[in-house]
């Protein structure tokens, strides 16, 4: 059982809301994909710094997969 959570939280790390879909909260998971696409829409357009770029970037998948993890 602990080994399905981490599988689910390392899912949503990699594509944030992979682990919940798969946990069976569908429009979750749909919800942090949405959220992580906007993210980089938002770093595209105003063209901000690449180090703040990946520092919130992990930050947002450090919390999808621990959210995924916590859901199991």
């Amino acid at each position: 059982m602990e080994t399905d959570a981490l599988i689910n939280g390392i899912l949503s790390f990699f594509i944030p809301g992979l682990g919940q879909a798969i946990e069976g909260y569908k429009m979750r998971g749909l919800i942090l994909f949405i959220i992580l696409i906007v993210l980089n829409g938002i770093f595209l357009y105003f063209h901000l710094d690449k180090i703040m770029q990946y520092i919130v970037l992990a930050i947002y998948r450090l919390i999808a997969g621990y959210d995924a993890y916590r859901l199991y």
